[in-house]
């Protein structure tokens, strides 16, 4: 039996590698153990030895929904690299490996006149987060475009599983930490090339006129509360610019939440947790994160 010592020596694991340049915030300390598979097998053994040792997982994509805290990662985190980074082009779906950035599989998509999947070029992550978050803007999600996804558990099966089996639910699917999403199958409608690359301006444009562009940030923070917006809940008690060290509300959406040079993970977090006491003792509604914090003790924020 092959376990996590083994695979270190064999240099398939590393250890101790520091996961904040790997994310959008650049904040975080280090992983235990890291693994960036090349292929499936690979990653079926790394898989395998971490859950016979009970070592828990962590998937890591482009980092874009993502703090890691401070003393970083008691466990293994998972990186795909290009083994699962290609995009193919079948008659009735769009294959692509879970490490593909979703700008590129929109743009792949539309170059090819197959539409539908534009709305991804206004999400800065991969294909595999997409379908762990069932992400989406401008009323489009993943669940609305995805035929089937290629999962691979810890006991190494390797299950097919569509939009219902996922129970994809705004910002939400029943994948496990230890699951692994390696590729995805997506739906398309043929249409014109240009009708495909002018909504995709239309989203870019969208993204630069209300969002922070130019600051370290993981995208919205909270999910929408039914018939609401987060941003506009946030927004309305003032709290625009509220900071806790490093870590501020943002001045230009009040759902993106920004990090100057000297923030620290547990800024975030403090400010995540302030802001959704506030919200909800002032409201009665209380958000639920978006974004993933990995290797904090204690409560959630």
């Amino acid at each position: 039996m092959t376990g996590m010592a083994d695979l270190v020596g064999d240099g398939i694991v590393r250890t101790d590698v520091v996961l904040g340049p790997l994310t959008t915030y650049k904040l975080g300390g280090a992983a235990r153990y890291f693994s960036e598979p090349p292929d499936l097998d690979t990653l079926i053994g790394v898989l395998g030895a971490a859950s016979d040792e009970g070592v828990p997982t962590a998937v890591l994509g482009r980092g874009s929904n993502m703090v890691i805290a401070d003393a970083g990662f008691d466990g293994l985190v998972i990186r795909l690299s290009s083994g699962f980074n290609e995009i193919t082009h079948r008659p009735d779906s769009i294959q692509a490996g879970a490490a593909v950035s979703l700008p590129v599989l929109a743009r792949s998509a539309v170059a090819e006149g197959r539409l539908g999947l534009e709305f991804y070029v206004g999400i800065p992550g991969s294909v595999g987060g997409a379908v762990r978050q069932n992400a989406g803007c401008h009323g489009t999600e993943t669940r609305d475009v995805l035929c089937t996804a290629t999962v691979v558990t810890s006991a190494g099966r390797v299950d097919n599983r569509d939009g219902e089996a996922l129970e994809l639910s705004y910002r939400h699917s029943n994948l496990k930490d230890d699951e692994v999403v390696v590729a995805a199958a997506f739906c398309f409608e043929e249409g014109a090339v240009d009708a495909g690359e002018a909504k995709m301006r239309e989203v870019i444009r969208w993204r630069r006129e209300h969002q922070p562009g130019g600051t370290l940030n993981a995208g919205s923070v909270f999910k929408n509360p039914p018939g609401d917006s987060a941003g506009r809940l946030i927004d309305s008690l003032g709290l625009k610019g509220m900071s806790v060290g490093g870590a501020s509300v943002s001045t230009r959406h009040a759902n993106f939440f920004v990090a100057e040079g000297n923030a620290t993970a547990q800024d975030i977090f403090d400010l995540v947790r302030l802001v959704r006491t506030r919200v909800r003792s002032e409201t009665g509604v209380d958000l639920s994160p978006e974004i993933r914090f990995v290797g904090f003790t204690g409560e959630s924020p």
